[in-house]
């Protein structure tokens, strides 16, 4: 009988190792996470979706009830969001990277291109964010989110431009 308990105990031990060295690997091709993306009143807006792929994060956004027109679309460097959603923080920018798609000293891993609202407030799109990976640093201890703007990114501002209020946000987990 202890030569079982001490068979059991050793798988164990070496299960927790593997999992142990597997949470400390980078991100693999097919790592998914999801963000539930919600308004300032708590009404769900859709999901955001996030793969990884051997050239980056394939980011995979399913909408609705937005108001149309262009909106800046980022992940944000903080996993809270509570409304007015000032809590998640800024762009996602574990480099320190200057701000901005068509800044020639930029940009922010958590910068991505404006969404395109049509009229009738729904969407889906998929973005290849080729900085992006899911890994500890998009985990670590405080999280990130997806967050949706009332306004357009200029793609040039740094600090980051007045893309207006914050819309829509979701916290990113796996």
């Amino acid at each position: 009988m202890s030569q079982l308990c001490t068979n059991w105990k050793l798988r164990l031990a070496a299960a927790g190792i593997v999992a142990t060295m597997m949470s400390l690997q980078p991100a693999l091709a097919g790592d998914m996470a999801r963000a539930v993306l919600m308004d300032a009143e708590g009404e769900a807006v859709g999901t955001v979706t996030l793969q990884q792929t051997p050239h980056g994060t394939l980011v995979h956004a399913r909408l609705n009830n937005l108001p149309s027109g262009a909106h800046a679309f980022h992940v944000h460097a903080t996993g809270d969001c509570t409304p007015p959603f000032k809590s998640a923080g800024g762009h996602f920018n574990p480099d320190g990277s200057e701000h901005g798609i068509m800044n020639a000293n930029g940009m922010h891993v958590g910068d991505m291109p404006n969404i395109h609202v049509p009229a009738s407030g729904q969407l889906e799109i998929q973005i290849l964010n080729v900085s992006l990976s899911l890994d500890e640093t998009l985990f670590d201890s405080d999280g990130a989110a997806i967050v949706i703007h009332a306004g357009a990114d200029d793609y040039r501002s740094d600090p980051a431009g007045d893309a207006g209020a914050r819309i829509a946000c979701g916290v990113i987990s796996r």
